[in-house]
């Protein structure tokens, strides 16, 4: 039988506070094996990165206490004198000892992963000179071998480039790089594609197999998306709350979850091919009150929908690049580039493309934050285009947008009460502070939360409930339209489809019309009425969600289609 690289046996582990001392991981046990995936499944607060981190010995010294456990470590495997297993205590600073050369890890964020001021090739090299004796020009040729390696373009000139430099796909493929850079026999990744486009997303896990497969490497990999677990893993260990809930091989696991909350998780996610009017939750399976999910009624279509709220003519955002320090030469870009449809009235028209396609200049001209290089956007019979300060100011009373990132959309400095209320007194609705605190409570008891939240900061609320309070201040506008601009990308998949329920709902109690944009196209096509598919700057196709998704024209829509994780797989 084969023996693991790595055991970890009964690890529980802690964190002390001035409220005193809280176990957030019990008692969970697992293998790591030469050549095979351990996928670690879990919501936000599971325990699966404290897990990880124990093993890389990051959590902060005294602060986090283990109050059970031992690791049993083969000691040929992992570069260690003699032969046999070494069995160690979590707090043996021999893990030190083993980052990077026999342990190492990738983090879900390379930018805030990668020193900004030091250039890509020089921190991998950094690397290399410390754990392996390099000197300076073969650490050089060996960190643009494994550029080379990781598939990164130009592998040479990417040496001496900054990490601002490099795509979110590029940074990654860096620490990769960096993470392999001393042939470690256990690889760490710590949701290293969640960030990523569909298609960038695919040629990262395709990298992370082909890598394991010349290396031998085992890999722990750490995600709450089961599509992408479906790709990678050999094996799944289900987490909830710091304990282990669920483990098996993982075909077993995705076609007979036996856990509620791994069904949950499994069903919480939307399908394609399969409309639905609400996403069932964990909560429901938790609860033992599983719903059965009603289909909408058939596919709907632009003639279910008559009155046309918004019409784009023509639109292009031309930017112009500026020549470098030995050229004068500028160069013009097209980031939109004569773009026309229409949005009707009630409908949610998607918008889909990969970074950089224009889908973010795009929704910033609608709302007149950029201004169009030319064409025409026409909101209500208004050309956006051709308003005055006063005219925008007065459309985006009717016009509101929520953004990706709960954290950054709120004030830390404001309570939630009032970030709600701001917006009306801006834009002079209700009369007085009184009502205007009235509405607000209206508006967070509709997205869940209730007067009790009125008076809290941000920092008190999870990132489910601060999504919740930033949809609540963009109804607080009155708004006929949102955009939701990548509104459930940063949340767990539980989480998210209570959000995606959320917006559906609201949808039909005010009235609303959404362009709904995600790089998610299951999300998308659970949401969408319509489906805008955008590449370069240029509407490659739009129809509807079948027509899209099932018969689609362009080429590069059949590639994002091709990328979705877990499509071919159990």
């Amino acid at each position: 039988m084969e023996e693991p690289i790595l055991s970890v046996q009964d690890l529980s582990v802690g964190f002390s506070s001035r409220q005193g001392s809280q176990t957030v991981v019990h008692h969970i046990s697992f293998n790591v094996f030469a050549g095979k995936t351990l996928a670690i499944v879990g919501e936000s607060g599971s325990g699966k990165s404290v897990s990880s981190l124990s093993i890389m010995q990051l959590l902060q010294k005294g602060k986090a206490f283990f109050e059970t456990g031992k690791f049993v470590i083969n000691a040929s495997a992992m570069h260690l004198q003699g032969e046999g297993e070494v069995v160690i205590s979590p707090d043996n600073e021999l893990l030190e000892s083993l980052r990077g050369k026999g342990i190492s890890m990738i983090f879900q964020e390379p930018m805030t992963s990668l020193n900004p001021v030091m250039r890509c090739g020089e921190q991998v090299s950094e690397m290399l000179r410390k754990h392996m004796g390099l000197n300076n020009e073969q650490a050089k040729q060996k960190t643009i071998a494994l550029f080379e390696e990781v598939k990164l373009p130009r592998a040479a000139e990417m040496f001496d480039q900054y990490p601002h430099q490099l795509s979110g796909g590029q940074r990654q493929r860096v620490m990769i790089a960096m993470a392999i850079s001393c042939n470690p026999k256990i690889l760490i990744a710590d949701e290293p594609t969640t960030a990523l486009d569909v298609t960038v997303q695919k040629e990262i896990l395709q990298l992370l197999k082909s890598l394991q497969l010349s290396h031998g490497m085992g890999i722990i990999f750490i995600t709450h998306d089961l599509g992408v677990v479906a790709e990678i893993a050999d094996e799944i260990l289900v987490m909830k709350r710091g304990q282990v809930v669920e483990h098996g091989q993982a075909v077993s696991v995705l076609s007979n979850p036996q856990h509620p909350y791994t069904q949950g998780l499994l069903a919480c996610r939307p399908a394609l091919g399969k409309k639905v009017d609400r996403l069932q939750t964990v909560e429901d399976f938790l609860n033992k009150e599983k719903i059965n999910t009603v289909k909408s009624s058939g596919i709907r279509t632009s003639e279910n929908f008559v009155e046309i709220i918004l019409s784009v003519k023509n639109a292009t955002k031309t930017y112009t690049s500026q020549g470098g320090l030995f050229s004068k030469k500028s160069k013009d870009v097209n980031a939109v580039n004569d773009v026309s449809f229409e949005i009707r009235k009630g409908e949610t028209l998607g918008l889909v493309g990969e970074s950089g396609c224009g889908k973010t200049t795009l929704s910033r001209m609608l709302l007149g934050l950029i201004p169009a290089t030319s064409g025409q956007i026409i909101f209500n019979g208004k050309d956006i285009t051709a308003l005055d300060k006063a005219g925008l100011k007065a459309m985006r009373k009717e016009m509101q947008i929520i953004f990706q990132d709960p954290y950054s959309s709120l004030n830390p400095k404001h309570t939630i009460g009032e970030s709600i209320t701001e917006p009306m007194m801006v834009l002079g609705l209700h009369a007085s502070q009184q009502q205007r605190k009235a509405k607000a409570i209206e508006l967070l008891s509709k997205v869940g939360l209730g007067a009790e939240h009125f008076a809290r900061y941000p920092h008190e609320f999870s990132g489910g409930q601060r999504q919740r309070v930033v949809i609540a201040r963009a109804l607080a506008c009155e708004p006929s339209f949102i955009i939701c601009d990548e509104s459930v990308s940063a949340l767990d998949v539980s989480v998210q489809a209570q959000v995606l329920n959320l917006l559906n709902e609201l949808k039909q109690d005010f009235q609303l019309t959404y362009l709904f944009i995600s790089h998610d196209l299951g999300v998308v096509y659970h949401m969408s009425d319509r489906i805008m598919v955008m590449n370069k700057g240029v509407v490659e196709e739009i129809g509807t969600c079948d027509e899209v998704f099932f018969h689609p024209k362009s080429e590069y829509t059949q590639r994002l289609l091709n990328a979705i994780p877990g499509r071919h797989s159990v």
